[in-house]
């Protein structure tokens, strides 16, 4: 990540933000990075809940609230607006990695506690799958 909060998304990834992305703070600690029509499907499994419950609410509130429109520039980079970086303890050197629906931004010490714990539940997690 630059000074200005511009962060390079690798070449393989950039067609899928032609059109625009948005951002969000995950609750995990880092940033992703969402197509608009990930996104929209996310948004879809959040309003499942009814608006009309404190839990329904809070889901809205948690998601949309920490979600910010974005575009890559010419040179294929995303501006993190200054919220995120700070939630995120972004500054340099950065880690984008993918997780199927969206990217992740993290930092890279957040990142190695976040691996160290997948790698202590994976197996038990992947064997639990039906």
């Amino acid at each position: 990540m630059d000074d200005r909060g511009r962060v390079p998304i690798p070449a393989r990834y950039r067609h899928l933000f032609s059109e625009g992305m948005k951002l969000t703070l995950s609750p995990d600690g880092c940033v992703e990075v969402w197509t608009n029509e990930g996104f929209e499907r996310m948004e879809e499994k959040v309003t499942l809940e009814p608006a009309t419950t404190l839990k329904g609410r809070r889901l809205r509130r948690g998601f949309s609230v920490r979600s910010w429109d974005a575009e890559l520039d010419r040179q294929g980079r995303l501006l993190v607006p200054q919220y995120l970086r700070e939630k995120a303890e972004l500054d340099g050197n950065v880690i984008i990695a993918g997780r199927i629906e969206c990217l992740e931004i993290w930092n890279p010490k957040r990142w190695e506690e976040e691996m160290a714990q997948v790698e202590a539940t994976y197996r038990e997690e992947l064997e639990s799958l039906r």
